[in-house]
């Protein structure tokens, strides 16, 4: 099998390349190795409305409820409020992950991408030193797809980022050890995302409760994990849903890991792009990645459909993709991880002075950055004591 590009991994960011570099007319393959795209579902859904308005049109089908706004708790109960129109990528529209990641796997298909379900990628395809194509493993099967470019969109273990030779380890420090239910609660309110913070709940993480409807809600933990020992994730997300939702119906549970580093040194190798999580592309503070890998998907693809009709895929050529991404979401990145590192140092009497005095603040009206621009403001002493992450 002869393709223009594969992408591996039918998440939104390798659907979102496979759409862009169908569209532009390449012939793509788009491989999953799971029988059913979407699942098992791996994140809570929280997506801010008018970024994703400027990538795809919204459907009803695939969201799941729409919220006012998000609450954020101090360890000792101290709340203050963002509206959903400033709460970025933790509030708006909350989505049915399995639903929509088939959406944007059917809208790769009728872009013209051949979509390829139980097929497992399992190594490099080379030729003359150079990738062209993956080996796959389909029903019993191992077989070829020729390619002279691979996007990698195959999550934080990504393959094959290191069969390119890139290095994409990841220090337990960076990684966010999750665990997620579905739960069924009358008391759910289903207006707002919920945020609750404190190392005795969620060690260098937080714990989420985001409403899907129906009174059902993704009720979940991260933590962080240095931190994390095993079976530690479940056991907190167990004792929280515990004192907080007695009356809480558990109907489904899943695990995974969230990669929270700052920028990978590179996302490229020759006839190699990586893209979402696997290029580490999730934002470091808040752990939400579907923008940002949709959007370098967008871009990943793009650069694949102006590259491979000119037959050269070299490291340097797709330094256009490297440019990009990192002007897009890379500096960010790198300022949340400071940030992230500073935050997972304070104690949960810091966390509750911290948001004592942002609880006499009209706090409705900013999103995440401007929470933390004014959080300096009322106490210059945080500044000074991160300066050394800042500068």
């Amino acid at each position: 099998m002869k393709f223009d590009l594969i992408v591996v991994g039918a998440g939104p960011a390798g659907s979102m390349a496979a759409r862009t570099a169908a569209n532009a007319g390449l012939k793509v393959a788009l491989l999953e190795k799971r029988q059913e795209i979407g699942e098992p579902i791996r994140c809570a859904g929280g997506i801010s409305k008018s970024s994703l308005g400027k990538l795809v049109k919204p459907d009803p089908k695939w969201i799941a409820s729409e919220v006012k706004g998000a609450r954020i708790y101090a360890p000792n109960g101290t709340r203050i409020m963002m509206s959903g129109n400033q709460a970025q990528n933790e509030a708006g529209y909350i989505l049915d992950r399995g639903i929509f990641d088939r959406a944007l796997a059917t809208d790769a298909a009728r872009a013209g991408a051949e979509v390829f379900v139980k097929t497992r990628a399992v190594g490099l395809l080379k030729g003359d030193g150079m990738p062209c194509g993956i080996y796959v493993q389909k029903e019993g099967e191992l077989l070829k797809i020729e390619a002279p470019l691979v996007i990698g969109a195959d999550g934080i273990e990504s393959k094959v980022g290191r069969w390119a030779g890139i290095d994409t380890a990841l220090k337990l420090k960076d990684i966010e050890v999750c665990v997620q239910f579905l739960v069924q609660d009358i008391g759910i309110d289903e207006d707002y995302c919920e945020f609750y913070l404190g190392k005795e709940i969620a060690p260098g993480g937080y714990v989420w409760s985001f409403p899907m409807g129906y009174r059902l809600a993704n009720v979940g933990v991260c933590i962080q994990g240095s931190k994390a020992t095993p079976g530690l994730a479940a056991r907190l997300l167990e004792d929280f849903i515990r004192k907080r939702m007695p009356n809480a119906k558990l109907l489904d549970l899943v695990v995974g890991g969230v990669p929270a580093s700052g920028p990978i040194e590179t996302t490229i190798s020759d006839g190699v792009m990586l893209v979402g999580d696997a290029a580490r592309q999730s934002d470091p503070l808040t752990y939400a990645g579907i923008l940002n890998g949709m959007k370098a998907g967008v871009m990943a693809g793009e650069i694949a459909a102006n590259v491979v009709p000119d037959g050269d895929v070299c490291k340097v050529v797709l330094e256009a993709y490297e440019e990009r991404w990192r002007n897009y979401v890379g500096k960010e990145i790198g300022k949340n991880y400071k940030l992230k590192s500073f935050f997972t140092t304070l104690t949960d009497q810091d966390l509750n002075s911290i948001l004592h005095m942002l609880e006499s603040q009209d706090t409705s009206r900013m999103n995440l950055e401007g929470l933390v621009k004014q959080l300096f403001r009322l106490n210059p002493s945080l500044l000074w004591k991160m300066r050394y992450l800042l500068f």
